[in-house]
């Protein structure tokens, strides 16, 4: 592991997480608020860019390019580093041909610059190019699937839900059972992006679980664990497209299945 380290959006989800891991580790980590000027005027050891807009892009399009792409774009054009990981979505497989299955992150991206909800897809890959093309071999890209914990305030659908179960045995969720989704946990894309920074060449990544696993199916988790799960909605949408994690399993990384973590979480934290 390297000695220094720098974590844009060090304030965020990821990047606290991340910046927990490393110093307890024993790394020196640099982390620079929004418009730090000495971000160009320091050694930054190993980068790790974990900035970005999930929930607020459509409010937020100019936002949403600066930290997706602009900011990635002066780094490389101005900084000094030794490597860079570029946490990027699985999202951008979304409009993606699903007749080859699983999504390999060599598949072409199907992307429509004059869809709206698209400035976040494109953005990402504009982030995405310029880490692989621009930094002369020493970037890489983690592409995200829907990442969870359950510390008060860390954000996403079955975060909340987490949450939630310390307060009571019965839930109501304003969701439905249909919906699918591909879960992966916080500290298992921490250990996803460390790995990612000791390979010599890799490219394209996909930091993800494996599996798509429906409200239903947690559901039915928290109901052998005593707890009672009731659902306001039955939009039944089509399942997302399902990230192949064969490469991250080539890294050494084996994602933790969101049922065992959740069952897990059930018999100890939430008890707390």
């Amino acid at each position: 592991m390297a000695a220094r380290a720098t974590i844009v959006g060090a304030a965020g989800f990821v990047g606290g997480r991340l910046r927990e891991r490393l110093e307890r580790e024993g790394v020196e980590v640099f982390t620079p608020a929004k418009g730090d000027q000495t971000l160009f005027e320091r050694d930054l050891g190993v980068v790790y860019y974990c900035a970005g807009l999930t929930a607020d892009y459509a409010q937020r399009p100019f936002d949403t390019v600066e930290a997706h792409a602009t900011l990635v774009a002066e780094i490389a054009a101005r900084a000094s580093f030794e490597r860079f990981v570029y946490t990027s979505s699985t999202r951008l497989y979304d409009a993606a041909d699903r007749g080859s299955g699983d999504m390999h992150e060599d598949l072409p991206l199907a992307l429509r610059p004059a869809e709206p909800r698209h400035i976040y897809d494109l953005s990402k890959a504009l982030g995405e190019n310029i880490a692989l093309t621009q930094m002369t071999g020493r970037g890489g890209v983690a592409r995200l699937s829907n990442v969870f914990g359950w510390r008060d305030g860390d954000p996403g659908f079955l975060s909340e839900w987490l949450v939630a179960a310390r307060g009571g045995r019965a839930l109501t969720l304003q969701s439905s059972p249909h919906i699918a989704r591909d879960y992966i946990h916080v500290d298992d894309v921490v250990e996803a992006l460390i790995a990612i920074v000791a390979a010599p060449e890799p490219g394209v990544i996909n930091v993800a679980g494996g599996a798509l696993t429906t409200n239903a199916e947690l559901a039915a988790q928290f109901a052998e664990e005593g707890w009672r799960v009731t659902f306001t909605g039955q939009a039944n949408p089509p399942a997302p497209p399902n990230a192949d994690i064969a490469r991250l399993r080539a890294l050494g990384v084996i994602p933790r299945s969101v049922k065992d973590v959740v069952r897990g979480y059930l018999r100890t934290e939430a008890l707390a």
